[in-house]
């Protein structure tokens, strides 16, 4: 039985404990992010640390994290690729949020003006297409078509998706 596993069998919640299993690799991931989501153009940033500092629970990158440590095993040699790839996933999740809220015209996301009314939506939408950017140059930084072709596919379903509920 893994140590998570053991940790699992108390009364505890599973995501606390996976968070704090994988609290120091989801510091690397942040920085990760905060560093790749800057930009000369300063409204880009602003606006991005708006949404990214409004919280949230990292859930997607904190699943590709577990996702390497149970499928690969040694997570030394893999955790550079590990965070460049939970962070890329992360840009994913935020873009798509900043275009959801414009679509649906949200006021609200977690508890907070939601960007487009802080902001505008034509800058949540251009700054929601920069984070989708990014995130493809942190997989194409990976080296792998099989991740590229994976989230990619995953990205492309999320926008069909979101067409098909509008439709």
């Amino acid at each position: 039985m893994s140590v998570v596993q053991q940790k699992m069998t108390n009364d505890k919640n599973p995501l606390d404990i996976l968070q704090a299993e994988m609290s120091e690799d989801m510091k690397a991931v942040n920085a990760m992010i905060l560093d790749h989501m800057q930009s000369e153009v300063p409204l880009i940033p602003h606006l991005a640390s708006y949404l990214i500092a409004a919280g949230g629970k990292r859930i997607r990158p904190l699943l590709t994290l577990a996702s390497t440590a149970l499928f690969n095993g040694d997570m030394t040699n893999n955790m550079k690729r590990a965070h460049r790839l939970s962070a890329s996933v992360e840009f994913i999740h935020t873009a798509t949020l900043l275009h959801d809220d414009v679509v649906d015209e949200s006021d609200q996301r977690r508890g907070k003006d939601s960007a487009n009314i802080v902001f505008g939506n034509e800058a949540s939408v251009l700054v929601g297409d920069f984070l989708f950017s990014r995130a493809f140059q942190l997989m194409v930084a990976d080296g792998s078509l099989e991740v590229l072709r994976i989230l990619s596919t995953a990205s492309a379903v999320i926008a069909e998706g979101e067409v098909l509920q509008l439709s």
